[in-house]
């Protein structure tokens, strides 16, 4: 680029940063901001538009358009050209606005004589919080380097809306992290805390976005960059010779941290002007918004390596670290953008809560928090630059609503409803040691799920019969290479000994899908869910399954050894497994070790197709285990990470529930026990539901036991059953309407 258009550039940033730093309050700013503009780039018209709530854009500021209709004139996101800008976070530049496709004129404006139109999204590291938008009446395409011009003044203005700058009486945005926000996310762990906020990372905050002497950044730059590979390449030098894959993917770390056309355009950015810190960022933000883009799973991970380098060297940049000096709250709602599951382990059961922007249902992070019976809400868009250290906090797993600082009402109000749920707790905490009976005479078996040694204490607490489901998976996920065979005889023989006799079903490992090794090499499929995964993936590779089964033969040390086969879609399939586990137990008896004195081996049903298996399946299974979430998601054709579809089925639907009696009718027929493992056997309307179509077992968390329990025993399965059978005659599509109608009938 010409050495005259650098100096302008570094010039115009310049003249707004000296704006910026005029006292004045915040619509004075933004009014001074937009003059700047429109006379340093000799342009009829500069607006800022901003975000008035999470759907409304508001005109703030303007030089060119009418004055009076500042405030005034609104608009919805996707909405008119700006609209549009907002809702893509993409520019658009064109000579012709009126005949642009999406153009909404707005009269009382007064922009009918301007043709061009430059609208660029004012954004931080991917959070949109306005437009800011260029017009000229000489139909005109604005130049690559003008709108580089924009784009670097746009991220100044988000910048320093980070900093407050526009704060102040009448102020045109709101003062951040001062307001009342609710945020409404995805429910992936039930449950409600009050508690305080706590960043898992807290955000880099750039006080110096434009600087005057590109060469002493430059250098800056340089030097951190170069401890930044340093620090990569020590990371790579202490990998491990055994950890290939592991190696690989630090390899592709480095290839980043040493990627010359990174390090060129954020050179280009500072002789335009800009501080290394706001270079860094603006690529950073760059990298953001191209991963939203994305549709390959590997190009998003790389871009994700871009974006966690981007950080690094921020940190390197600004010298602020992860330790902040700030002390974590005795009540920590911890927020993040995403967490791995030793991270979160890390934390243990300290946590009252947690809130992630990312996430999945079935994510490391989300199984984690299910093993501590921790609240988690995913999904909640915006919290990591809402939300400071220190934040009252409310977390509503229930319905996946945050409410960041509330007001005295809304805290009252959700005092209360802690205060109800405490009081539940005290009244089945009353039934604890009472079976599962209900009034008809009829006794349900109630076990928890588990994954973590933490969890075994809610047994007894709990009240819960035994452990329906140990997920064996959690060990593999938190560390960095294959667990050792005795140590996991040593876990699983703890296990054994905290559960004193009560019986423990271990899940073999059920990986594969949302559920990936982190020295596992990455599956590149176009439907994981539905591809090489759990019991799959120990046919193929049967060193690590028949590892683990030698680990539970030895744990059990003479005593009784339930194990079960996640996903299991055919007869073949199980045959296979059960005869490895066979296998194995003759290969320890000849070995002198001693083997359980009873050994059961089960399958969890998650797909259609084994509920139709053959009759030599029911046969030789000891016992099933209908793996709820897995198997509604495939009934009914609803990816359960997709919001869109998976609450648009209900498990108490006519069909669903028909389905699940002919499973526990098959499974009579042939004396196979069957249970139910799963969120839903969790749920007490659910568990009553599916104990009226015969099941007799139901595994779920520690905490729904309680309540399981109590309206169990409140119940009579016979008049439920005619409940159910009366809304299939008459065609209902769920019977829940009717079930609910019911209970409240019966108080």
């Amino acid at each position: 680029m010409p050495e005259r258009m650098e100096s302008e550039s570094r010039k115009l940033l310049s003249r707004l940063q000296a704006t910026l730093a005029e006292a004045g309050e915040g619509q004075e700013r933004l009014d001074r901001i937009t003059h700047l503009i429109a006379d340093s780039m000799g342009v009829d018209v500069c607006s800022i538009y901003l975000f008035r709530d999470a759907d409304t854009l508001e005109l703030c500021a303007t030089e060119g358009l009418n004055p009076e209709a500042v405030h005034q004139t609104r608009m919805k996101t996707g909405e008119g050209l700006v609209g549009r800008v907002a809702k893509h976070g993409r520019v658009i530049n064109t000579a012709d606005a009126p005949s642009t496709r999406g153009f909404r004129y707005m009269p009382e404006t007064g922009e009918e004589v301007f043709s061009s139109f430059l609208g660029v999204p004012i954004q931080r590291l991917g959070q949109i919080q306005g437009v800011l938008v260029i017009q000229s009446k000489e139909a005109r395409e604005l130049s690559e380097d003008e709108l580089y011009a924009v784009e670097v003044v746009a991220m100044v203005i988000a910048e320093m809306a980070e900093l407050g700058a526009f704060v102040g009486e009448g102020e045109a945005l709101r003062a951040p992290h001062k307001n009342q926000v609710m945020l409404k996310g995805g429910v992936a762990q039930e449950g409600a805390a009050s508690g305080h906020v706590w960043l898992h990372e807290p955000r880099v905050v750039i006080s110096n976005p434009v600087a005057d002497d590109p060469v002493v950044e430059r250098t800056r730059l340089d030097e951190a960059v170069d401890d930044l590979r340093i620090s990569v390449d020590q990371m790579l030098s202490t990998a491990g010779p055994k950890e290939g894959e592991q190696v690989e993917v630090l390899e592709a770390y480095r290839m980043f941290a040493n990627s010359k056309g990174w390090l060129r355009r954020m050179h280009a950015d500072i002789d335009r002007g800009l501080s290394a810190e706001a270079a860094v960022e603006k690529e950073q933000t760059t990298a953001r918004a191209r991963m939203s883009q994305v549709p390959d799973a590997y190009l998003r991970d790389r871009l994700h390596d871009l974006d966690d380098l981007s950080n690094r060297l921020l940190r390197l940049l600004t010298g602020q670290g992860k330790e902040t000096g700030a002390e974590m709250p005795a009540d920590p709602i911890l927020v993040a953008r995403n967490i791995g599951p030793a991270e979160l382990l890390d934390y243990g059961r300290s946590l009252k809560g947690i809130i992630l922007e990312e996430g999945s249902v079935g994510s490391h992070a989300t199984i984690v928090a299910r093993a501590l019976a921790i609240p988690l809400v995913i999904h909640a868009s915006g919290i990591t630059t809402e939300a400071l250290n220190g934040d009252a906090v409310l977390v509503d797993g229930e319905q996946g609503i945050i409410h960041l600082r509330p007001d005295d009402q809304v805290h009252s109000a959700f005092r209360d409803k802690l205060a109800m749920q405490a009081k539940a707790q005290e009244r089945y905490a009353s039934i604890r040691d009472e079976p599962a009976e209900t009034q008809c005479g009829t006794v349900v078996r109630l076990d928890m799920n588990a994954g973590l040694m933490a969890d075994l204490p809610s047994l007894e607490s709990s009240g819960a019969s035994g452990v329906g489901l140990f997920r064996t998976e959690l060990q593999f996920l938190t560390r960095s290479k294959v667990p050792r065979r005795g140590e996991l005889a040593a876990l699983y023989a703890r296990v054994m000994d905290a559960a004193d006799g009560k019986r423990v079903c271990f899940r073999t490992l059920d990986i594969g899908s949302d559920k990936v090794l982190p020295y596992m090499k990455p599956q590149d499929e176009p439907n994981p869910a539905l591809g090489w995964r759990a019991i799959r993936v120990g046919l193929d590779k049967p060193g690590v399954m028949r590892m683990q089964l030698q680990a539970l033969i030895r744990a059990s040390n003479g005593r009784p050894l339930s194990v079960m086969f996640p996903f299991v879609a055919q007869l073949e399939e199980f045959t296979q497994a059960r005869d490895m586990l066979l296998h194995e137990m003759d290969s320890e008896k000849a070995l002198g070790h001693l083997v359980p004195e009873k050994l059961e081996i089960g399958a969890m049903l998650e797909t259609p197709s084994l509920a139709f298996a053959p009759r030599r399946f029911f046969e030789i299974a000891d016992f099933v285990s209908i793996g709820g979430n897995d198997l509604k998601q495939f009934f009914f054709a609803a990816d359960r990470e997709n919001e869109r579809v998976r609450r648009r089925y209900d498990t108490l639907n006519v069909s669903f529930l028909s389905f699940l009696e002919q499973i526990v009718t098959r499974c009579a027929a042939m004396e196979t026990p069957v249970s139910f493992c799963g969120e839903d056997a969790g749920r007490p309307v659910e568990a009553l539901a599916f104990a009226a179509m015969g099941l007799r077992a139901l595994s779920m968390r520690p905490a729904s036991i309680g309540p399981v329990k109590h309206l169990l025993r409140r119940s009579d399965l016979r008049e439920v059953r005619a409940v159910v059978n009366e809304a299939r005659a008459n065609g209902a599509m769920t019977v829940r309407p009717a079930l609910m109608d019911f209970l409240s009938s019966r108080g």
